[in-house]
């Protein structure tokens, strides 16, 4: 501090701390500041600062060999799929990946935290941004989401709205090793894994404002007394669960029942194409109901799934923001999975009851994604808009907004609203970091 260091180097973040700002970018700001014990106030300074040498040099560092924008696009759509399918992006999986494109494309490329970080902020990949729905996506996908959306809008026209719906599941993974830590409780609760989820939630909105029941299915042999379900639940128990079972479930147990009451008037059904597997069976009960399948293309569902405009983050950071309440008081041991079930079905029957009071809502997430006509206009005034709905509802959800108060803040001093709108919300961990030994980079 005492030396005058160069002007030019001044303002760089060193690898350390770069590093930081890759998991905050990747997962959130309070991960970040959790694993690496560094307050989140501190991490966002970080960010803001990255963001003025990006602005003023834009251009990737010249110091080795790097990708392409063509191989960037690539890395882009790799990290949409993966998210629309909760699939891990962390430093480890992102470095991972770029090294295959790389080589593949490129031949030479040397991983660097300074190119991941400007990787990630140039693409708009910070973790469900507020205003995604302002950006581009990676161009070889811009093409199909623009056709995607052509599809439904012709189609949405001559259709009642009660009869046009989003589907979309919502894996969620309990690690049974965190469960039992003594002190990492509120981390076993995660909405990002590899292996078997510990449950299945499939919602379902229509664009006229209401949402469907809720099914949900659950891996445990134990099960809550049906007293302790809320009626606007569907409860499945079902151990080795295929994904295909999950959505014949939903289309027997809710879409079938929907239809049943609605004349036989046709409908259309938007979903994504992860996670899904349209089974014979699930479109042999679409075809019976008259209801068009519209899948939406890989790595789009962030711009056009209505679901995924404003009610899944939220309804995510709810649940997580509840098991952390909650997971301070669960015994050492553990705890019982059918009280843990338990728990999860009043805080989830308490969330979809909030969201069903606000049908706005819910049919302005139709618009924003485009998959009704009528979308506030330009790309910014379409992102202006799907801040709006998320702010209603976590409000409505009651969600802690010191988080978003304070980027808010941040924005307004640093003058750059587009990376700035709550970048850091996100279920995402890594515990191991690709290429680098731990001592190495000690916080």
């Amino acid at each position: 501090p005492s030396q005058t260091p160069d002007p030019q180097k001044k303002e760089q973040l060193s690898v350390k701390k770069l590093r930081i700002v890759l998991f905050a970018l990747c997962s959130s700001t309070e991960q970040a500041a959790e694993h690496f014990r560094n307050p989140a106030r501190r991490i966002r300074r970080w960010l803001r600062r990255f963001q003025e040498i990006l602005r003023e040099d834009p251009n990737p560092v010249p110091d080795g060999k790097y990708l392409s924008l063509e191989a960037e696009e690539k890395l882009a759509e790799w990290v949409l799929t993966q998210r629309e399918q909760q699939l891990p992006v962390n430093e480890e999986t992102l470095f991972q990946k770029a090294t295959k494109i790389g080589r593949s494309l490129e031949g030479r490329f040397r991983i660097s935290y300074e190119w991941a970080v400007r990787f990630m902020l140039r693409h708009h990949l910070s973790t469900h941004s507020r205003r995604a729905v302002a950006h581009p996506l990676p161009k070889e996908i811009q093409g199909d989401a623009g056709a995607f959306v052509e599809f439904v809008q012709v189609h949405s026209r001559r259709l009642p709205l009660s009869m046009i719906a989003a589907v979309d599941e919502i894996s969620l993974f309990l690690d049974a090793e965190v469960l039992g830590s003594d002190d990492r409780k509120e981390n076993a609760l995660q909405t990002v894994g590899n292996g078997e989820p510990w449950c299945d939630l499939v919602l379902t909105v229509l664009a006229d404002g209401k949402i469907l029941p809720t099914l949900v299915v659950s891996r445990s042999r134990e099960f809550p007394p049906p007293a302790k379900i809320p009626a606007c639940i569907l409860l499945e128990s079902k151990e080795n669960c295929a994904d295909e079972e999950i959505m014949e479930l939903w289309a027997a147990r809710v879409w079938r029942k929907h239809t049943e009451f609605q004349e036989g008037g046709k409908g259309m059904l938007v979903l994504d194409s992860h996670r899904t597997h349209l089974s014979e069976e699930v479109l042999a009960v679409l075809s019976s109901a008259a209801t068009l399948p519209a899948v939406i293309p890989a790595g789009c569902s962030s711009r056009i799934q209505p679901l995924a405009v404003c009610i899944e983050r939220s309804l995510k950071s709810f649940l997580h923001q509840k098991w952390r309440e909650k997971a301070k008081d669960l015994p050492e041991s553990g705890c019982d999975s059918a009280i843990l079930l338990q728990l999860l079905l009043r805080w989830l029957g308490e969330a979809l009851e909030i969201i069903g009071s606000c049908p706005e809502l819910v049919r302005r997430s139709f618009l924003v994604a485009k998959v009704v006509p009528g979308a506030p206009g330009s790309p910014r005034k379409n992102g202006d808009a799907q801040e709006e709905l998320i702010a209603a509802l976590e409000e409505k959800l009651g969600k802690n907004r010191e988080t978003a108060e304070k980027s808010a803040e941040n924005a307004e001093r640093n003058g750059d609203p587009e990376v700035l709108h709550r970048l850091f919300e996100g279920e995402s961990e890594t515990e191991s970091f690709y290429g680098f030994e731990e001592e190495d980079l000690e916080v």
